[in-house]
């Protein structure tokens, strides 16, 4: 297997979105616009309700898919389907918006806390029309890995040692794993050749990229670790412990245009998104 050597590490910007959010932003940023096939990556998390409480009003989206995942917290959302629901400690929504879709989200504190993650996975041209529909998984329903040595990995999406992630039929065949490494042990994981990938270490401080032997780069949390090619992806601790979010899927390869919530491939394109919520026919 040929290990992945460490292409960037990304350190996360503060921004502020929907009413007021403040989060800590690595994709779609100055350094890293864009990892084919992610759009946006956000961790939110903070003792200061003020940072989140103003939360996500009722917003659109076109063209796109969202991945919302709990630690802390709960989130309640809505949307102009009908659909409402929470997403609690340890539950992931996976949203594919498609042709259109408005939605609200307005996270809670449990015990103070408020911890999360939102990932934008952009839909193939071919399906970026498509019908919106929500994946709603449990914390339950995440299968866990446990690996010698104490190494925890949760698999959202994409396949552990032969064990399937609670999340499927996603367009690009993404991987989103939960990756948790007690200190002076190690993990490696095959991730398809030609495919992007990228570390969110949001716990500790590890050693990415390495080899069996050795090498790698010290990353500490929190930072995006950008991959470069290979056929997986390696990591191992010294005197820390490391947890991180480890995320891949193919590339598509096709031109995009963004307008804020929607994401196509032409401006035309963004302009039809535009016009059809300017005249009430964005929800088909």
């Amino acid at each position: 297997m040929n290990a992945r050597p460490v292409k960037e590490v990304i350190e996360p910007q503060f921004v502020r979105e929907g009413a007021g959010v403040r989060l800590r932003r690595s994709i779609a940023t100055r350094r890293l616009d864009y990892l084919d096939p992610f759009l946006l990556f956000d961790h939110f998390g903070s003792d200061d309700p003020g940072d989140y409480l103003p939360g996500f009003p009722m917003h659109p989206h076109r063209g796109i898919e969202t991945v919302t995942y709990m630690l802390d917290g709960v989130v309640n959302h809505k949307d102009s389907l009908g659909n409402s629901g929470t997403v609690g400690a340890g539950d992931v929504q996976w949203m594919t918006s498609g042709s259109g879709i408005l939605h609200e989200e307005m996270p809670q504190p449990k015990n103070g806390k408020m911890y999360g993650f939102q990932l934008w996975v952009n839909l193939p041209a071919k399906h970026k029309m498509t019908r919106p529909r929500y994946q709603e998984v449990l914390s339950a329903r995440i299968p866990q890995i446990a690996r010698e040595g104490g190494v925890r990995i949760r698999v959202v999406a994409g396949e552990v040692d032969g064990v399937g992630g609670a999340v499927t039929e996603i367009h690009a065949d993404p991987g989103y794993l939960d990756v948790s490494i007690p200190a002076g042990r190690s993990f490696g994981q095959p991730v398809s050749r030609g495919h992007a990938a990228c570390a969110y270490v949001f716990e500790g401080k590890g050693i990415f990229g390495a080899e069996v032997n050795g090498g790698g780069v010290k990353v500490s949390s929190p930072n995006l670790v950008v991959f470069g090619d290979g056929d997986s992806v390696f990591v191992r601790t010294d005197r820390h412990p490391v947890r991180f979010l480890l995320l891949s899927g193919k590339p598509l390869g096709e031109p995009i245009a963004r307008y804020g919530p929607f994401v196509m491939n032409t401006k035309e394109e963004i302009d039809q998104a535009l016009s059809d919520l300017r005249n009430g026919t964005f929800v088909k």
